[in-house]
């Protein structure tokens, strides 16, 4: 027991003098002679360039911070505002461009007639995955009509649908050259691991500054959450393609662009139809998340119930929005099972 009040005491001791150590020229001094030192521990021990490379670029920035003592929310901070101050002509059409797609989906399911929009879902649903689902899907429609929240459905799969289709657009052909190139690859890689791994609420904070509240900004925030699995999942397809059959397309003279349209993505396709879903499934999670700033539909009513303690809105609002979840995973996992 002394020994170990003693071992926390003395890490203790040495964690506030840290500081210390490595102030002045000569703190300094160490503190790049210890980067080196692990660098070049890290390169005896893997002996691949990869790890090698990914070290040295972390100890540089390590080092940089250190010497500059900027902190990385400073720089974060400072990024965030000037990308406000100087890319407003970038920022200005991506609002255009989501605020009309969102109104001009919301304005056309608006124009069918309720009853009559069930019944095309539950007639897409019939025809991708089966009589079973087509049930459900009649089943859970009608009873979020029968709750009143028929309209604030519409509004979330219109900003769903907007929130996927730009991540699908963007994400796809950045997978497709991510699976050609492996540099590519491995720049791409911990951009997603950050994507995935950042709390979603941190995504609020940027596109509040970028586009104030409202739809938007829940839009955009969605969209970069909901990216990675199709960027990762159309990796993963076009990879898994089998090599003797990429070979026998080369022997018989395609082209790149042949082998990628006629070969790679058809093989491809339901491991990309996997991505769709899981982008879907993710926008959706992100519904409540937007409410809190300014993006109406389901999750603002689940926001609205939470702030105000209305127990009975709330699970009404939260069904809903499991409700459509399950409708869309079930018809979008068919696409995929289909193709295979």
């Amino acid at each position: 027991m002394i020994n170990l009040m003693t071992s926390f005491q003395l890490s203790d001791i040495i964690y506030e003098m840290l500081p210390n150590i490595f102030s002045g020229l000569i703190g300094k001094l160490m503190f790049a002679i210890l980067s080196i030192a692990i660098l070049g521990s890290v390169a005896y021990i893997t002996k691949k360039k990869t790890i090698i490379m990914n070290t040295t670029i972390g100890l540089i920035i390590i080092n940089i911070l250190f010497f500059t003592q900027m902190t990385i929310g400073k720089i974060f901070a400072n990024i965030v505002n000037w990308m406000k101050d100087n890319l407003d002509f970038i920022f200005t059409p991506i609002k255009f461009l989501i605020d009309y797609s969102v109104d001009g989906i919301v304005l056309v399911l608006s124009l069918i007639p309720g009853l009559l929009l069930l019944l095309l879902i539950t007639a897409l649903a019939n025809y991708l995955s089966g009589r079973k689902v087509a049930i459900f899907t009649f089943i859970g429609l009608f009873t979020i009509n029968f709750m009143g929240y028929w309209d604030q459905m519409v509004l979330t799969l219109s900003m769903v649908m907007v929130s996927t289709i730009i991540a699908v657009i963007v994400g796809i052909p950045v997978g497709i050259y991510s699976a050609r190139h492996e540099r590519v690859d491995s720049a791409v890689r911990p951009i997603l691991d950050l994507m995935q791994t950042l709390p979603a609420y941190v995504y609020l904070i940027p596109a509040v500054l970028f586009f104030q509240l409202g739809t938007v900004p829940g839009v955009f925030a969605t969209i970069i959450f909901s990216m990675p699995p199709a960027v990762r999942l159309t990796n993963l397809g076009i990879r898994q393609v089998p090599g003797d059959v990429v070979e026998a397309a080369e022997s018989f003279g395609t082209t790149s662009k042949q082998l990628l349209f006629k070969v790679q993505l058809p093989l491809a396709k339901p491991t990309i139809m996997a991505g769709l879903n899981q982008t879907i499934m993710l926008a959706l999670s992100m519904v409540v998340i937007s409410a809190m700033i300014g993006a109406k539909g389901l999750g603002l009513e689940v926001y609205n119930s939470i702030t105000q303690l209305k127990i009975g809105q709330g699970f009404e609002s939260g069904i809903s929005i499991v409700i459509l979840a399950m409708v869309l995973d079930r018809i979008t996992h068919a696409l995929g099972t289909n193709e295979n």
